[in-house]
């Protein structure tokens, strides 16, 4: 059976973190089709409940739930999970996150810089928390969705949340970067304790709003921004597209466990491929530094002893 066959998820429950727009949104549309459950974990419960009328009026017959989810407040998280109520958790996608404009540097209810909790944190602690349910579930999955700008991009374990230089586009990088090394980072660890769980990190690419199909009354597409967005379509694409490593990483159980998976010309656009991380992306002394500097943050150790 093809890993793109409807319905061959039935059965299954996937999580899918800041599902109500983006990336998010249409990794939940295309999982849906699979017959799995999506549970969409989404700050709005109103946006949460437009996309899933979006969805069901393209599949019918999609099982959606949405949970509130407030990845940057680290202290709302076990409520979050509660509300999951879950025997089961087949995959996790860690796919929400936020880029802020401005030169204004802003912090989380904990005071932690707020694009490094919201995008990197918050995930770890996420994890930790639905530790039990994914060791439970046999063949389950964490997806990590990283960004075409962590290749750039470098971490500073003694600035990690940029209190001495912040820079918006530059701090966005790294909480990526920080949340791809995590990815690594705990597929390692996994094998090391034997547990059934595999840890696959993607990335959509240069995935703009511009090539993005409408979905009434998500996102409506101008006639003006399309026209604008065409000649940019030879180099990137929308964001449909750039969930489809997401939805792969979740449903092609030939994928294993520490892969990178990424549009296939030049990891800008195309299908999902597998790709070979850069080198600062897997460097074990930082991932275990990172680890413990983020452990000592949340408080908290994924599948930790």
């Amino acid at each position: 059976m093809s890993w793109q066959s409807p319905g061959r998820a039935a059965g299954k429950t996937f999580l899918i973190t800041g599902a109500s727009a983006g990336i998010g949104y249409f990794a939940a549309e295309q999982l849906a089709a699979s017959g799995a459950t999506i549970v969409m974990g989404c700050r709005d419960s109103a946006k949460a409940g437009v996309a899933m009328q979006a969805i069901r009026s393209r599949v019918p017959n999609a099982r959606l739930r949405s949970v509130p989810l407030n990845l940057a407040d680290l202290s709302s998280l076990p409520a979050s999970v509660g509300a999951l109520d879950a025997d089961r958790l087949d995959a996790v996608v860690l796919n929400a996150g936020i880029l802020l404009p401005g030169p204004d540097r802003r912090v989380s209810p904990q005071g932690y810089e707020l694009m490094l909790a919201t995008n990197y944190l918050g995930h770890f602690a996420l994890i930790a928390h639905l530790a039990p349910v994914l060791a439970a579930t046999a063949d389950s999955r964490v997806i990590t969705v990283g960004s075409y700008a962590a290749r750039t991009e470098r971490l500073d374990l003694t600035d990690l949340q940029s209190e001495r230089d912040y820079r918006s586009k530059r701090t966005y990088g790294r909480s990526k970067l920080a949340q791809m090394s995590f990815g690594f980072e705990l597929d390692r660890r996994l094998r090391a304790r034997g547990v059934d769980t595999a840890s696959v990190v993607v990335h959509p690419g240069g995935a703009l709003d511009s090539l993005t199909p409408a979905r009434p009354p998500l996102f409506v597409r101008t006639t003006a921004q399309r026209l604008r967005g065409m000649p940019t379509g030879v180099a990137l694409h929308g964001k449909d597209s750039g969930a489809k490593p997401i939805t792969r990483a979740v449903l092609d159980t030939e994928i294993t466990g520490g892969q990178l998976w990424g549009p296939r010309v030049f990891g800008l656009r195309g299908k999902p491929h597998r790709e070979t991380p850069h080198p600062h992306m897997t460097d074990f002394a930082v991932a275990t530094a990172l680890w413990a500097a983020t452990t000592a943050l949340t408080g908290l150790d994924p599948f930790g002893s």
